[in-house]
Formats: structure tokens, C-alpha cells, sequence
């Protein structure tokens, strides 16, 4: 059987088990791509989706080829998901959620258009596990856009990228005929860790670079906050498998970096990042648990980071430095192990410094993995308050559990339901949106 691509394409690919992106004909840029408007759609495919993989959904989604850019405003072109409740009518008017996942790896299969496929191999990709979290937005009645927002090269780090990539996904969906979205659509961004980093980037960017978008809110949990101070303090410990994915990302967007890594990393570590441009991410985490860099290093930590191309790179990767237009929520964990809280407070007194509207919550129970489902019915409240354009509030509130009132009771205990549904193949339907 074969798949085609869209009736403006002839490109296809063999149905059943999904390549790889690399081997794809579909993620391949078309001649004169510098000619398109950003956002605009090349090609797109209907997709079948699946449960880690294995599991048909029952939600209707296609995939977007179209054309966006990289940190150095070079053009490219990038792939989101995009979806809509089983059953939706596309005349009935929706909002739309750009769900940013946390890759957090730079090898392909951990891209979402890949890992959200059914028949994907997903094993190790942090994607299928916020596919149930995504399917809590349809229930909504929203349209959902999923970018591959490390693009195409899996530039785990780099700055600015993710939000362009987003911000021309939402182009593209809002063009996009098949989910009946106008270019006024209200638009709200949600992720967790890397992908809320990612969400915070096109927060940032989204006034100067999409300033037609009409942007509600952004929704980021444990956004990172500080890459470089990250990088340092999980260096050794078991999530160091999270620095080794970045420093892979970062020199695929940042060619100066091999030379540093070059004079400072020995042999045996740059072996180590080549394997880990392969892992999946838990694969990652298992391969690199406890390596110490500062072992690999020629002058140590400290002579790594003097180092002037790598502090330019480190100071352009930090976010922070612009006020998003649209107002923020920020949940962290005040406990959490990998992303420190101190990192996320000063992101959001930079947020503050700049003008920007901040609703932090900081949770004082809650892993860094578990709070990312706990914060679920906050996180849609606060994004169905945005949509229907209710007064925002803003400020610092630190609590002990985010998982108390019966309210979120309520809300986990239907995401279970939700759960039990998908994993029995039942459709995924939207209440009608408002």
C-alpha cells in the first residue's frame, strides 16, 4: 500500500511502518524553498497515530512540511503534527494549542512527527508518553499543532530555533484548509521542560516575528531557566545524559564548538557524543548515568567554560532577555531533580525585569517527570481562561501539592479515563468548544 503525501505532492512513502525522518522523502526541501513565505506549507500527509506505537488512534491528524528558519535566519524547512478531535467538524470555530514535547535528544527517532506515528519504534522518546497530554487538549475541542522543533537536525539548545519553528507551525496550521482555522484563530503554547524551554523561545519571539498570530498565553513548566548552570550541575550525576544531548545539539548549531570540544575533550568523550547523536533519550540517560566530564576534560570544567566561543554560546542560548507580549504561566517544582528551582526563579524575575505578565507556581511536591501530569488541569484552566479572554493574574504563589482541590481530582481522574480509552483504540473526542 502506498501513502500519499497531499494532492500538491508526488511524494510517497510505504504505509505500515514509518521511516525514519532522514530516509523520508516526505521531510525533503523542495528547490527555491528561500521563495516561500515562513509558515507556508510545502506539502502535507495524512498519519495515523499510535499509542507508543503500537496502539491505533482514533484522532485525526495530518503532518505539515513547511518553511521556517534557523538561528541565522537561514531557510529551512521543518515538520509539525497537527490535529483535531475524531469526528470534528472543521466549519465549527476552534482555538488552537501548539504543544511543544520535550525531545530532548538529537537522534530522529525522538522526533514527535516520528515517535507519535503508529508503528514507530519509540522506545527511549519522551513524545509518546505526552501523547495522552496532548489528547487532553482535543478533549477540549481544540486543534493541536506538535512542531519538530529541534528541526530537522535535531539542534537541541540552540537559541531563538524552537520558536520559530513553533511560530511558523501555528502559521502553517492556521493555513492549513483540512482543520477550517482563520488567520485571527486564538493561539496559546504549551511544554514541559525542553519543551517548555522551547514554548518560552516562542513566547519570546512571537511580537517581532509573528506579530500577526493572536497569542492568548503560553503555558511553560520547568523551562530550564538557565541552560549553562544545567549543564554544569548535571554533569555527573544520573541525569547526565541530558548535558551530553545538549553539547550535541549545540555543535550542530553552532559549528565553532567542535574546535573547543576538539582541544578540551578527549578521544573517548567525543566518541561518547557521537553515540549520543543516536539515543533515544531514556537511552541516553542510561548510557551516560554518573559520567563525570571534568574526567575527559584537558583543563577541567572551569578551562572549558573560560573559554570565549563557548561563553558567546552559552550567553545565546539563555532565555529571558525579551518580554513575551502574551502573558505567562510558569509551574516548577521546588524539589525538582533535574531543572533547579533557583534557575527557574531568576528566569522569571528576568521575565519581570522586561515587563512581562508572569503567573508563577511553585510546587513544593512533585518529581521533575510526575509534575508534568500533575500540572495538567491547572495548565488547562489557565489556557481555557486565556482562550475565553478572562482577566489574568499574575504574581508568585508557592504551594505544597498542585493536586489537591477537587477540581484537578477530577481533571486526573478523567485523564485516567482518557488513558484507559486510548489504550483501547476508543476515538478521542472534542466537547464543543465555545
Amino acid at each position: 500500500m502506498i501513502d500519499r503525501v497531499g494532492p500538491d505532492s508526488d511524494v510517497t512513502v510505504r504505509s505500515g511502518v514509518p521511516l525514519l525522518p532522514p530516509e523520508d522523502p516526505f521531510y525533503a526541501a523542495p528547490p527555491g524553498v528561500e521563495l516561500l513565505a515562513p509558515g507556508e506549507v510545502v506539502r502535507s500527509r495524512p498519519v495515523e497515530l499510535g499509542l507508543f506505537g503500537v496502539v491505533r488512534q482514533r484522532i485525526t491528524a495530518w503532518q505539515l512540511l513547511y518553511r521556517t528558519c534557523d538561528l541565522d535566519d537561514a531557510p529551512e524547512v521543518a515538520v509539525t503534527t497537527v490535529l483535531m478531535p475524531w469526528g470534528a467538524d472543521p466549519r465549527q470555530a476552534r482555538p488552537l494549542v501548539s504543544f511543544q514535547c520535550a525531545i530532548d535528544a538529537v537522534a530522529p527517532q525522538c522526533f514527535p512527527s516520528y515517535a507519535l506515528r503508529h508503528g514507530a519504534a519509540t522506545i527511549g522518546s519522551i513524545a509518546p508518553l505526552e501523547l495522552p497530554i496532548v489528547a487532553m487538549a482535543l478533549r477540549q475541542g481544540w486543534a493541536v499543532s506538535v512542531p519538530d522543533h529541534e528541526g530537522l537536525g535535531g539542534r537541541f539548545g540552540a537559541a531563538r530555533e524552537p520558536g520559530y519553528r513553533a511560530l511558523d507551525g501555528i502559521r502553517a496550521a492556521l493555513g492549513f484548509a483540512p482543520l477550517g482555522l482563520a488567520a485571527s484563530t486564538p493561539v496559546a503554547l504549551w511544554g514541559y521542560s525542553g519543551g517548555g524551554l522551547a514554548t518560552t523561545w516562542a513566547a519570546e519571539l512571537a511580537e517581532d516575528y509573528a506579530p500577526e498570530l493572536t497569542i492568548v498565553g503560553a503555558a511553560a513548566g520547568s523551562p530550564v531557566g538557565d541552560p549553562a548552570a544545567a549543564f554544569v550541575r548535571l554533569n555527573g550525576g544520573w541525569f547526565a545524559g541530558f548535558p551530553a544531548a545538549f553539547v550535541a545539539g549545540l555543535r550542530r548549531a553552532y559549528p565553532e564548538l567542535d574546535a573547543v570540544l576538539h582541544d578540551h575533550l578527549d578521544e573517548r568523550y567525543r566518541a561518547l557524543l557521537g553515540e549520543a547523536e543516536r539515543r533515544s533519550t531514556f537511552a541516553l540517560l542510561l548510557r551516560f548515568a554518573r559520567r563525570d566530564v571534568t574526567r575527559h576534560l584537558r583543563d577541567g570544567m572551569a578551562g572549558l567554560l573560560a573559554e570565549p566561543a563557548l561563553r558567546r554560546i552559552l550567553a545565546d542560548i539563555e532565555p529571558g532577555t525579551r518580554a513575551p507580549a502574551a502573558p505567562l504561566l510558569v509551574v516548577q517544582g521546588v524539589h525538582d531533580e533535574v531543572i533547579a528551582v533557583a534557575d527557574i526563579d531568576a528566569q522569571v524575575e528576568r521575565y519581570r525585569a522586561v515587563g512581562a505578565t508572569v503567573h508563577y507556581l511553585r510546587v513544593r511536591r512533585g518529581a521533575h517527570l510526575s509534575l508534568e501530569f500533575l500540572a495538567v488541569p491547572v495548565i488547562l484552566d489557565w489556557l481555557t481562561d486565556r482562550f475565553a479572554a478572562r482577566p489574568v493574574t499574575h504574581g508568585t504563589t508557592t504551594i505544597a501539592s498542585i493536586a489537591r482541590t477537587p477540581t484537578t481530582v477530577r481533571t486526573h481522574l478523567d485523564f485516567l479515563t482518557l488513558v484507559a480509552q486510548m489504550l483501547g483504540g476508543r476515538p478521542v473526542r472534542g466537547k464543543r468548544p465555545e
